[in-house]
């Protein structure tokens, strides 16, 4: 590769996309640093060039937009998986106010949402059946590959890809999403990057803009705290300043955690009150209709808090269709009401104690949970205090005493971000920090607080190169290897202490591992913010609430045993340490080293989950292995007398009386939490081919091992359990002339569906879906085979199956409301379609649920029937008018308002009716009830 000619600095913001660039000089620290701006649509067929990228796509219709006026100064290349024709830019964010459902926005939070699959293509979030679709990961690849290819075209000589690239990341952004922005990098075609934390890059703009006067301006600040209140979420660091051989020192010493609160919040909120004024109370629009309208806000917003600020402003929502213009409806919001509500709604004037809001439930708006508690000046304040220990610490190192019982503020603030062009915004969150602290508060003057992180992001780039003064502090978190032990508790032992260096490997001499070669291991990790972890190797107390839970680091050790060698029931094992580090992009690396060889190490990958695992341990732990019962190897031994490779162990009594001589040894089989389940799942694995001994094997195994494994996700290395089973399907079942079979085997695949992917979900529905299509009824030998195979099993399976696309789905349940006429089997009909037009699914992506204008159309169905004399009915009606929070999954207030009327006339449960009127956590009967078995002890649903 040619040697780079320029640092870049790249801001991948949720509103704009901004990049600045310095040439790299034999004077680099006096190398100039400027903005490159954008080529990028502005209106059909005019391009121009910008500093600010905005972050929004457009997906136009066929025939929309002729292609001659989408033309760009050069071809553009799409990222692998992007639809062929997408806008992006200002053009796209203003054909968005305009057109419904078309439009992408907050790719960004998107990419930290561990709600959904962020690599599967759910965005425009809402849209119609008939929009292309983006995963996120695709969204936020395909802004950087909009700039790398404007880079090039302006400089062919020095491609963007050969440059030295940093990308910022908010200081919140957990190891997936962090993980997740560098797999769009790649996309994009920018493979070697550099990522930095937002507010650090803000700290490292001010310096490089008052350096010369910067030890005067910090003398007597011995700490500083970075608010970047951005479009998607709220960013916080705190700064120690300090002096070290006379030469000024920055480290950061704190960061928050990940907040989705920021800009986006107050456009909602002011789209809100316009959607009041537009509709009245009685009527919302659409997802998209209130996205359209959220773009009109945001600009009224920021014309209405600026410096010389209209009385009015005037909103405008263009009709839609035909009706574009003469369907347009105007409102004003005042400038009074939209203080009102930026300043009381989101910056209060509050006491240092007034702590946020812990709601049940988010808001949820567009899919995306934003947090519950929109007072940001709360959240500032629950920062500071989680953070009391390092801030008294860097107030004492200069001397300053702070009494015990009043807080420890820092004595300046640094603001960044749009919401920081609004005079007042400044005004009011600057005063809320001095009453506080009960003195004045330095502001540390930012001039461009939408440019600063790309240019902090070049100016991090020079302290590299020894050009600038480099922030020091390392991690800005703690990583632990999570333990559960029942008899101890939760603890996690430390991998990787905060403030550790990057590059800096950490290896856990004191500790050891026995593990088990050719098998995945599963290593479940959290972290923590909190100050007080700073011994590698030794152990912690967990606490939920101060720890986060990440997805796992999985790795599979290969083994150069040849398994031949091995007896039966012989493991091949090593004992291992771990040895960790943060790597020069900020993400954990973790190897497992063998003690006998120090060349033989694993590495261990991080694992970005590829399906929706909706479940969490019950007793909030970290999903670590838990403590197995004290009988399980008898337990173990029990099943292997059954289907062990004996022929003797073939006794049909043996296996008749099998599962209570497991409820004997471990107790009633519902009390059998998830590590014994899985546990015992793996005995029956490993005897899967001694299933098919006789019916009374083969029906007792499906039933046992469909129990153990359900809901075949949510354990650590069940994705490593279901490839096993995934193979059984191929087999089929031995004894295939027994209805009770047949039924045992449906009843298995349905209590494991979650654990299959949407391909494997669909062999299985092509091979029933012929008995479910009413047609079946008219051939004769399909209407034996439906009786003989467990008609209603396979229904109650077909509507289990999540994964299923939307139009599967939609022809799944047309079908099973053509078998209604007929009374046979009408439970299970009745099951399955509240179970498929549920508004809240069990483990699948909400993107592939049906609309709720499809459960309009299907509800006055449910309507005419008596739900007293008929509570499966009502209880379908329940899951499809469930209500969730998101407008885009809700059903309509006229709809709700009957479903709820009808209930309470039904003497139906109160829980019924609460699910319907408020977002409410299922109880375990409701959950056995919508899923058809109660969850194992120890994992709940994450609602």
């Amino acid at each position: 590769m040619p040697s780079p000619r320029y640092l870049i600095g790249i801001d991948l913001g949720t509103t704009h996309t901004v990049v600045a660039y310095a040439p790299i000089t034999e004077d680099l620290e006096s190398s100039p640093v400027n903005i490159f701006e954008i080529d990028q649509l502005i209106a059909p067929g005019e391009v121009a060039r910008k500093p600010l990228l905005p972050s929004f796509r457009y997906h136009p219709a066929e025939g929309e937009i002729s292609p001659s006026e989408l033309v760009l100064p050069w071809d553009p290349q799409p990222v692998a998986g992007d639809i062929p024709l997408a806008i992006i830019g200002e053009f796209a964010r203003e054909l968005g106010a305009k057109v419904e459902g078309r439009q992408v926005v907050s790719a960004k939070s998107w990419l930290s949402h561990t709600g959904v699959d962020r690599n599967e293509a759910i965005l425009p979030w809402s849209s119609a059946s008939d929009v292309d679709k983006v995963s996120p990961v695709i969204a936020s690849a395909s802004y950087l590959n909009h700039v790398r290819q404007a880079w090039d075209y302006h400089h062919p000589d020095a491609k963007l890809a050969n440059q030295e690239v940093v990308i910022t990341v908010p200081a919140s952004f957990d190891e997936a999403a962090r993980a997740l922005t560098l797999e769009a990098a790649t996309l994009a075609g920018l493979p070697k990057i550099l990522l930095l934390e937002e507010p650090q890059a803000v700290c490292y703009d001010w310096y490089a803009k008052n350096k010369a006067d910067a030890p005067q301006l910090l003398e007597n600040i011995p700490l500083l705290m970075v608010c970047d209140i951005g479009g998607g979420t709220t960013d916080l660091s705190l700064i120690k300043v300090s002096t070290q051989n006379d030469q000024l020192s920055l480290d950061r010493i704190g960061v928050g955690d990940h907040l989705m609160l920021g800009g986006d919040n107050l456009d909602l909120a002011l789209a809100h009150r316009a959607e009041q004024r537009l509709h009245g109370s009685q009527k919302k629009l659409s997802a998209a209709g209130l996205s359209k309208l959220i773009q009109q806000t945001r600009k009224v917003k920021e014309r209405l808090l600026s410096g010389n600020a209209p009385d009015t402003a005037k909103i405008t929502l263009l009709g839609s269709g035909s009706r574009l213009i003469g369907g347009a409806k105007s409102v004003e919001l005042s400038r009074e009401e939209v203080h009102e509500i930026a300043l009381d709604g989101f910056f209060p004037r509050t006491e240092f104690q007034d702590q946020p809001s812990q709601r049940q439930a988010a808001v949820v708006e567009f899919g995306l949970p934003y947090a519950a508690d929109p007072a940001i000046s709360k959240h500032l304040a629950q920062f500071i205090s989680l953070h009391d220990t390092v801030c008294r610490e860097a107030l004492q190192s200069h001397g300053l005493e702070v009494d015990a019982d009043l807080p420890a503020i820092p004595a300046a603030v640094l603001l960044n971000g749009g919401v920081f062009n609004s005079p007042l915004l400044t005004e009011r969150i600057l005063g809320n920090f001095s009453h506080w602290r009960g003195d004045s508060v330095t502001e540390l003057h930012n001039p461009h607080p939408d440019l600063a992180v790309a240019y902090g992001a070049v100016a991090y780039a020079k302290a590299r190169h020894g050009a600038e003064l480099k922030i020091g502090g390392g991690s800005a978190r703690s990583f632990f290897l999570a333990l559960d032990d029942k008899k101890k508790g939760k603890q996690g032992i430390c991998l990787l202490p905060k403030g550790i260096e990057e590059g800096t490997e950490v290896r856990l001499a004191n500790r050891k591992f026995a593990l088990t070669l050719g098998e995945p291991v599963r290593f479940n990790l959290v972290s923590s913010t909190d100050d007080s972890h700073t011994q590698a190797g030794e152990l912690f107390e967990i606490d939920h609430d101060g720890f986060v839970t990440l997805p796992p680091f999985i790795a599979t050790l290969d083994s150069e045993r040849d398994r031949a060698e091995l007896s039966a029931n012989q493991k091949d094992r090593e004992e291992v340490t771990l040895a960790c580090q943060l790597t020069e992009v900020g993400t954990l690396q973790m190897e497992c080293v063998s003690l006998g060889d120090d060349s033989k190490r694993w590495k261990v990958e991080f694992a970005i989950r590829k399906d929706i695992a909706r479940l969490n341990r019950g007793d909030d732990s970290t999903l670590a292995e838990s403590a197995l019962p004290a009988r399980i190897d008898e337990a173990v031994e029990a099943i292997k007398q059954v289907y062990g490779g004996s022929t003797k162990t073939a006794d049909n009594k043996a296996v008749k009386t099998l599962r209570s001589r497991l409820e004997k040894i471990l107790g009633k089989r519902d009390s059998w939490d998830t590590p014994c389940l899985r546990e015992l799942a793996g005995s029956l694995l490993e005897s899967k081919k001694r299933r098919r001994r006789s019916d009374l094997h083969e029906r007792n195994w499906l039933k046992l091992t469909g129990f153990a494994m359900r809901p075949g996700f949510g354990y650590p290395s069940d994705d490593w359990r279901m490839e096993q089973i995934w193979h059984l399907y191929q087999q089929g079942i031995q004894f295939n002339t027994n209805t009770q079979t047949w039924s045992d085997w449906w009843v298995f695949w349905r209590r494991v569906a979650g654990g299959l992917s949407q391909e494997q979900q669909l062999v299985i529905f092509k091979d029933i879906a012929k008995y479910i299509n009413p047609s079946a009824t008219r051939n004769s030998k399909l209407k034996a085979e439906m009786q003989e195979r467990s008609y209603g099993d396979m229904v109650r399976l077909a509507a289990s199956l999540e994964h299923l696309p939307f139009d599967k789905k939609l022809q799944l349940i047309e079908w099973l409301f053509g078998r209604l006429q007929k009374p046979q089997h009408a439970q299970a009909h009745w099951w399955a379609i509240g179970r498929i037009a549920s508004r809240s699914p069990f483990y699948g992506s909400a993107h592939n649920l049906l609309t709720p204008q499809h459960v309009a159309y299907c509800l006055p169905e449910l309507m005419d029937w008596d739900w007293r004399k008929e509570p499966d009915i009502a209880f379908a009606a329940v899951m499809m008018s469930r209500m969730t929070g998101d407008r885009a999954l809700d059903i309509d207030e006229k709809h709700r308002r009957a479903v709820i009327e009808k209930l309470k006339a039904s003497k139906a449960p109160e829980s019924w009716i609460q699910m319907v009127s408020e977002v409410k956590v299922l109880t375990e009967d409701e959950t056995k009830r919508v899923f058809g078995d109660a969850l194992p002890t120890g994992l709940r649903l994450l609602d």
